[in-house]
């Protein structure tokens, strides 16, 4: 009894000591320093810059701030886009509280026009070997109607060899973003004289050249080797200094969710032209042939979509007028027939506004030609099915309706002092008349007064009686 006594005591204070020791362990772990790993999202920008762009990139940045995020990383390869979405980013950039770190990735991307502007905004401007930056002249400047290039080598030596806009809007567009870029280069302490060159004359330098003339910061091969050239940069966020860490840091991708994409996609001006036009003719399906539902639904779905594009995109006015014109004049073909002069008056007004509408020449949000063509094409199509549809209907005897009933036979059922019933149609008529016809007599009628005919003797058909029903006189 005693022995087993002595075996209970020794394993309580053998489980005692166990337990003291674990919960000194566990206590010692977490007073002791803490090796955390910190997440740092990394933003994608590739193709044209435009309004679904700006959405994300606003949007992400103003999370990484809620989050108290160490920084973010925007992974740039673009040709441009629209001003109003490169002047948002920007906007954003410049009161972010985080820091903003572009990487122009991966080698043979580019940072060109809006690009450049948001790199020299960025806090830390990063390339990647094999890329460039620069090429910032507003398209409408140097694209189709370029700066005037005069020939004459005296004239030409005036301007010291320099384009010079064509006009005052050319000029007034030019000298804008001189000056805004010069303030940003003059912000984040970047290369000035560069900055204007890039939008004045275009210029464009490699990213080891960017580097040595002071537009960017840093050349990493990579993530990891940009990681490691930014850790501990100071960079000027509002009126603080902030030290960039990167240690335990842990890159995520943060891609455009579905949303995203589909308005990226709906925003080209193409996609915009095209869903108009299945909303068109859809809407017109359905009013053609009432209750079938499907067109009507998709083709609201599509016009609504359609008139978004119009709502986010730099339109021109004059080109939504004519292309609104255009949808009611193929309106009105299809439901007051005018054999095509509404129909082609419609589609001429409508590829007009398709190609005036985008009041932009960025190249990437310009309705290409071949779609243009497509939708003349469709429209005549559409015109010319509903032209021949007027014409067969316009030639094809009458079935219904009161003027059916004009000239039609009958058979006399019973008649008495000028009035009486007819058998016309497999219906049972009252008429009246002027004649007093015999049962079975063939009559002819010859107008309509509510639900009353008035007959007349048809001398195209010879009088025979068992050719009428056999009703039993009353």
């Amino acid at each position: 009894m005693a022995k087993t006594h002595a075996i209970r005591v020794f394993s309580i204070r053998v489980f005692g000591a166990l337990g003291l020791s674990l919960a000194a362990l566990l206590c010692w772990g977490s007073t002791g320093p803490q090796q955390s790993v910190r997440s740092v999202p990394v933003l994608h920008v590739e193709n044209a810059i435009g309004p679904a762009t700006s959405s994300y990139v606003v949007r992400e940045l103003r999370k990484a701030a809620v989050a108290h995020s160490p920084f973010i990383v925007i992974e740039m390869n673009t040709p441009g886009g629209l001003d109003s979405s490169m002047r948002e980013i920007i906007q954003e950039i410049l009161r972010s509280s985080v820091p903003v770190v572009t990487y122009v990735s991966p080698s043979g991307g580019r940072a060109a026009s809006a690009g450049a502007f948001i790199l020299y905004a960025s806090h830390v401007a990063a390339m990647a070997p094999g890329t460039n930056v620069g090429a910032a002249t507003p398209v409408q400047i140097g694209g189709g109607s370029p700066f005037s290039s005069p020939t004459d080598k005296t004239e030409r030596g005036k301007e010291g060899g320099k384009p010079k806009p064509n006009d005052a809007s050319e000029a007034k567009s030019l000298n804008d973003a001189i000056a805004y870029i010069r303030s940003i280069a003059e912000l984040r302490g970047r290369n000035v004289d560069f900055a204007e060159d890039s939008v004045r004359n275009a210029a464009s330098l490699s990213a080891q050249a960017a580097l040595d003339r002071g537009v960017i910061d840093v050349v990493a091969r990579d993530r990891q080797d940009l990681l490691t050239q930014i850790h501990g940069r100071s960079v000027t966020v509002g009126n603080a200094q902030v030290k960039i860490d990167t240690r335990n840091l842990m890159l995520v991708d943060v891609n455009p969710n579905w949303l995203t994409r589909l308005l990226a996609t709906i925003t080209q001006p193409n996609i915009a032209i095209i869903l108009m036009m299945i909303g068109i003719y859809g809407l017109l399906f359905e009013l053609m042939n009432p209750g079938a539902l499907l067109p009507g639904t998709v083709g609201v779905i599509c016009l609504l979509a359609g008139f978004y594009a119009l709502t986010v995109l730099p339109v021109d006015y004059a080109g939504v007028a004519l292309l609104l014109l255009g949808i009611g004049l193929m309106t009105a073909e299809a439901f007051a027939p005018s054999f095509g002069i509404l129909g082609i008056g419609g589609i001429v007004a409508f590829v007009l506004g398709g190609a005036i509408m985008i009041d932009t020449d960025v190249p990437q949000f310009q309705v290409a030609k071949p779609v243009l063509l497509v939708v003349a094409l469709t429209g005549l199509t559409m015109t010319i099915v509903f032209a021949r549809m007027a014409l067969t209907a316009r030639r094809r005897k009458v079935v219904s309706g009161w003027e059916h009933m004009i000239g039609a036979s009958g058979t006399v059922l019973d008649w008495s002092q000028g009035k009486g019933h007819v058998f016309v149609h497999g219906e049972r008529w009252q008429a009246t008349g002027d004649d007093d016809p015999k049962v079975g007599t063939k009559v002819v009628i010859t107008s309509l007064s509510g639900l009353v005919l008035r007959v007349g003797r048809d001398e195209r058909a010879a009088i025979d009686p068992g050719a009428a029903p056999h009703i039993k006189e009353t």
